[in-house]
């Protein structure tokens, strides 16, 4: 296959960045996404030229370093209707010698680093903010000793698949970050453990959520279109939910 992509290159966060084009032979259709950008690389670094600088880590689509935009959307659509990561995309799901687009998320709370890499530290200060169980539950207990029903079990494992890729993001007209905020909150609200902290946890959250920069959610939908993990959006719904009955406790503890 040949492949003619358009990529955004942008040498660092204050540079003015331009989409370069570029034209990739010898592509497998059994190649994955990342695995072409790497044959691009592999021949520009022959040639002398700059690489392409992306994020990557497994390739295995658990850890949710990849994201590109491809074609307009958030990690690229592939031959089935199920959203993937793009390490996850195989180049079988583009013709020979289509033209592709490759540009970085684009949120004003995940800026440039440089070329497709964009700073997402936003979503780990929103962890810090109160994505975690600060009680002391002592040792690991027995797996039985604090049963969770069945509903609420399995809501919380949805919710808990969510990598943080920022795809929700990317997609967002609002750029907003509310369904992995809400993937966060709604995790550790439907377990046991999670209910000590489960309404100050909703409001830190938010609260570091939007002084991040990230936009706000009018439930367009997008978010949970391109979600790979398919986190549902009533999830926002659920972190609304915990949001308004945080203003009415007081000390903004469960009661």
């Amino acid at each position: 296959m040949i492949i003619n992509l358009r990529v955004w290159r942008q040498a660092n966060a204050s540079a003015e960045g331009k989409m370069v084009s570029y034209r990739v032979e010898g592509v497998s259709e059994d190649m994955s996404f990342l695995e072409m950008l790497d044959l691009l690389n592999e021949d520009l670094t022959v040639k002398g030229d700059e690489p392409v600088a992306f994020d990557h880590d497994c390739r295995e689509g658990i850890c949710g370093m990849c994201g590109v935009v491809i074609n307009g959307s958030a990690h690229g659509r592939g031959s089935s209707s199920v959203p993937t990561t793009t390490c996850q995309l195989h180049m079988r799901s583009f013709a020979d010698g289509a033209t592709i687009d490759v540009e970085p998320w684009r949120a004003g709370a995940f800026p440039v680093i440089k070329d497709l890499v964009v700073d997402r530290t936003a979503f780990d200060r929103i962890i810090q903010a109160g994505g975690f169980i600060s009680i002391n539950a002592g040792s690991a207990p027995e797996a039985h000793s604090v049963p969770a029903p069945k509903l609420q079990a399995d809501r919380a494992f949805d919710a808990a698949t969510c990598i943080g890729c920022g795809a929700c993001v990317a997609a967002c007209p609002n750029g907003s970050g509310m369904l992995f905020t809400s993937a966060k909150i709604t995790h550790l609200a439907m377990l046991p453990q999670g209910q000590p902290e489960r309404y100050s946890r909703v409001k830190t959250m938010v609260a570091t959520h939007d002084a991040e920069g990230f936009g706000g959610c009018t439930n367009i939908g997008e978010c949970a279109a391109v979600c790979p993990k398919q986190i549902p959006l009533d999830t926002i719904s659920q972190l609304n939910r915990d949001l308004i009955k945080s203003l009415f406790k007081g000390d903004g503890k469960a009661k």
